[in-house]
């Protein structure tokens, strides 16, 4: 299994059902594997949001832009999948197309119960059992956040672990692992070829996974350390009402956390060659074993489709400044339908 390049791209992307999306710093595309075995292609360019306000270019900040960019960019892959997704399942119905609101009341309902699932859960349980007599503990109490932080841990832990039996899942941990290998190749400046991404690894140190249990870690550390240094435990005389606030005050934080986390996964990624920052971002490697699969040959070919296309696309805005992209959707048969993309990862730095 080769190892990474000592270089970062800031191309990266995401696993879909039955597919993958790249997203470079101009466009995106997503590539889906239809029931036919051919691969479509769905291509959009935008402009970050920094690139307007470049004070969100800021450390803490840009990993905020980033984090909620990439959720509206990832439910409109998602919804582009989910469409050849109901193809498969419904053959008699290709031309099937999922309602907007539909895939947008889905994705409402998939973080309203993520935030019970790993905020208000937790917290909850914790104030619950800290209640008894027998474990004196307030939430103005240090030791209530680091309980609170240790269950939600443990309950990511267990989530992921039972998700990953499902069979649809599975398939898109296969795809994320794909993914990772795509751009593993494309770091190490290779051609993009099935047979050179197959041999990289399924790990890479700047995946969402590895984000997202810092951001649960760190979190440990911020909300023990707010809470009581700004008396935000007592915001009711009422005990319920009171946790109801904390746990607000606990989703809105999240965002600075997540920054955090963001800064400190740059950090260590650019200095693995040393052991001490390979040692800092072990535990988020550890947890990509649970979230990513070893992909199929069909499957790193829709992922090295996905970003050869983006990779073609940005090429041809920096070599025609007025280019626009005119056709949105390309279907082929094979990777080598796209032809050859001469990129090199300093195009497109990790700054």
């Amino acid at each position: 299994m080769s190892k990474a390049s000592g270089q970062f791209t800031s191309i990266g992307g995401q696993a879909v059902i039955e597919g993958v999306m790249m997203r470079s710093p101009h466009f995106i595309t997503i590539a889906v594997r239809r029931a036919n075995q051919r691969i479509v292609m769905r291509s959009l360019s935008y402009l970050s949001v920094s690139e307007t306000f470049p004070f969100l270019k800021k450390p803490i900040l840009r990993g905020v832009v980033t984090l909620l960019e990439s959720m509206v960019q990832g439910v409109g892959a998602l919804g582009f999948s989910a469409q050849f997704a109901a193809e498969v399942d419904q053959p008699d119905q290709p031309d099937q197309v999922l309602s907007q609101w539909a895939i947008a009341g889905s994705i409402l309902t998939a973080l309203f119960l993520a935030m019970g699932l790993f905020v208000a859960l937790p917290h909850f349980l914790t104030a619950w059992i800290t209640s008894s007599a027998a474990v004196p503990i307030t939430a103005q109490n240090p030791l209530f956040h680091f309980m609170d932080g240790c269950l939600k841990m443990a309950i990511l832990l267990i989530y992921v672990y039972l998700i990953a039996w499902m069979k649809d899942i599975h398939r898109v941990f296969q795809y994320h692992g794909a993914e990772h290998k795509s751009i593993y190749a494309f770091e190490a400046g290779l051609d993009l070829t099935v047979e050179n991404a197959r041999k990289f690894s399924t790990l890479h140190p700047r995946c969402g996974t590895s984000f997202l249990f810092f951001l649960m870690f760190m979190s440990i550390g911020v909300f023990s350390l707010v809470f009581p240094l700004f008396s935000l435990t007592e915001l009711s005389l009422n005990p319920l009402l009171n946790h109801f606030y904390m746990v607000l005050i606990k989703i809105v934080l999240m965002l600075p956390v997540a920054g955090l986390a963001y800064e400190f996964i740059k950090a260590c990624a650019f200095r693995m060659d040393h052991p001490f920052f390979r040692m800092l971002i072990w535990p988020g490697m550890v947890l990509q074993k649970l979230t990513t699969r070893e992909p199929d040959d069909a499957q790193l070919e829709v992922a090295l489709a996905s970003l050869k296309q983006v990779l073609c696309l940005e090429k041809k805005a920096a070599e025609y400044p007025a280019f626009t992209l005119q056709k949105n959707e390309l279907e082929i048969a094979q990777l080598s339908d796209l032809g050859q993309v001469i990129a090199q990862v300093a195009e497109f730095p990790e700054a």
